[in-house]
Parts: structure tokens; sequence; C-alpha cells
């Protein structure tokens, strides 16, 4: 039975400003066949590139904060939502994510799903 794992892709600053564009439509490409794949393979559930801007929020008390992503840091640009038959499935096919050959600040986190509270049964919709 195959599980559910998230790729969070992470990159430095602007990783891809140092790419041409014949650079960037390349890694385009190999990105769209690298999802292509793993459609086709049954493997793939979502894929999307993220806009490096956004907040992180947090509460604490009644007080809530709202603090802005600092883009030149290491942040997070998508993810993959993936089915693997296991974790060392899953860190294979992060491994061969084009993200790696065209960024040299590229990190993948690869984190498997939790499907069901072991409780209480309860199990957390998927669609």
């Amino acid at each position: 039975m195959k599980k559910e794992f998230m790729l969070y892709i992470r990159n430095a600053v602007d990783a891809k400003a140092a790419l041409t564009d014949d650079e960037h439509l390349a890694f385009i490409k190999k990105c769209e066949v690298y999802i292509g794949r793993l459609k086709a393979e049954g493997k793939l559930i979502a894929a999307q590139p993220m806009v490096r801007e956004g907040f992180i929020i947090s509460k604490k008390g009644g007080s809530w904060t709202n603090i802005s992503i600092d883009p030149t840091k290491e942040v997070q640009v998508g993810y993959y939502h993936i089915r693997a038959s296991d974790i060392d499935e899953a860190i294979s096919i992060a491994r061969e994510n084009p993200e790696f050959e065209f960024v040299p600040s590229a990190s993948i986190e690869v984190r498997p799903i939790k499907m069901k509270e072991e409780q209480t049964d309860f199990v957390y919709p998927n669609s």
C-alpha cells in the first residue's frame, strides 16, 4: 500500500536569479518532464511552485503576530505531494528533482503524511 509524503522545496535567497533565460527555461522544462513522469507512474498527487512573499502567523495568549517572510533567507519555494511505498522511495523521488541540477542552494524536506489518528481512528480527508 502506498503512503503519502510531502516534499518541501527550499532555496536560499533568489537562487534562480543567477540563471540565464535559457537556463531558466531548461529548468522549467525538466520540472515539467519530472512532474509528467511522476503523474504517469501514479506517484504524484499535487505539485506547485510558491511565491516567495507571505506571512508566518503565530498566537501567544490572545495576541496574533504576522511576520513577513524574509525572501532574502532560505524559503520554501514549492512542494510535491507524492505517493511512495516508504520513506526510502520518497527520498529517491526527491533526489531526482531538477532543482538540484540548477540551484546549488536547493534542499528538499521529505516528510511522511499522517493518514489516520491511531487513538481515535479518525481518517484525515485526502481530497
